[in-house]
């Protein structure tokens, strides 16, 4: 509980005050966690304590555990309470919302759903959280890297075509002789770096089309926002087309059977047992990325 304390309120001094401890007193009860650990929680920087790698995977279990104490006098005291469980979800940056929306939808039709805590970062930083079990699965466009030192599992949700949205002005100067009609127009992209900008620039090359890029995105519903003005067409899942259409007030240019994206769930189980993910898989597998 001192640890949890220390953590939850950033430092020594304020833990203290509130717990009526003297400051070396709370000292003593952290570095003796530490050593029973045999590793560190803490690292001073500056004049602030940061959680190391171990700290925030022990914070994560310690809130858990403090939780289910509270829920615990909650339920004998016949007040109502929300669900126990939580679903850590990790998501990587470049997955469309409304592919993650969809995803994780079925979680909440569960008996009994869990919280869900949604966590959007970098590949890499998400494969380090999931490491530490700072999260229950990540969800990504592409499978675990080769050579990765993560021990972790991609089990394959499903795949989709791609389809090109714009306004209904734009379309009617480029629908026509599709995918040719793309040459010089306004194309707003993922970024280059991006496994789907790799995708679109290799199949802008066999398809010797040559758009005018007038801007790069890492968040894929910021670059919606600027389809739907008009700025320039955006590629973004058939699987969501008719949603994509309907929320941003476009319509599908074109599509593509050869551009694919494909989505993968990030497990460090091999086989998976959380109830949450395996809805996600499940559904995604039966519903959403089912064969037509």
């Amino acid at each position: 509980m001192y640890f949890w304390m220390v953590a939850r309120e950033g430092g020594l001094v304020a833990a203290a005050n509130l717990l009526r401890l003297s400051h070396p007193t709370l000292s003593a009860q952290i570095h003796a966690l530490e050593a029973y650990l045999g590793e560190k929680l803490f690292v001073k920087v500056g004049r602030k304590l940061v959680l190391t790698d171990t700290g925030r995977m022990a914070f994560r279990y310690a809130d858990e555990i403090f939780s289910l104490g509270r829920e615990m006098l909650d339920t004998i005291d016949g007040r109502v309470v929300g669900p126990r469980l939580k679903l850590h979800v990790g998501v990587v940056d470049v997955v469309p919302k409304l592919i993650v929306r969809q995803l994780l939808s079925p979680v909440l039709l569960l008996a009994e759903p869990p919280k869900i805590v949604c966590l959007e970062d970098s590949y890499e930083k998400l494969l380090a959280e999931l490491s530490l079990y700072a999260v229950d699965v990540v969800i990504a466009d592409a499978p675990v890297p080769p050579g990765s030192p993560v021990r972790a599992f991609s089990h394959l949700l499903g795949e989709t075509a791609m389809s090109f949205f714009c306004t209904p002005t734009l379309a009617r100067s480029f629908k026509k002789n599709f995918p040719k009609s793309l040459n010089g127009a306004p194309m707003l992209l993922p970024l280059e770096s991006s496994t789907l900008g790799r995708t679109l620039a290799h199949w802008f090359q066999v398809h010797g089309v040559k758009p005018n890029i007038v801007a790069e995105f890492q968040d894929s519903a910021l670059l919606k926002v600027f389809g739907a003005e008009g700025r320039g067409i955006f590629v973004a899942p058939t699987a969501v087309a008719k949603e994509v259409c309907r929320q941003y007030g476009v319509v599908v240019l074109g599509s593509s059977a050869e551009l694919k994206e494909r989505y993968y769930a990030i497990s460090v189980e091999r086989r998976l047992k959380n109830s949450g993910v395996l809805a996600i898989c499940e559904s995604a597998r039966r519903v959403m990325f089912a064969p037509e």
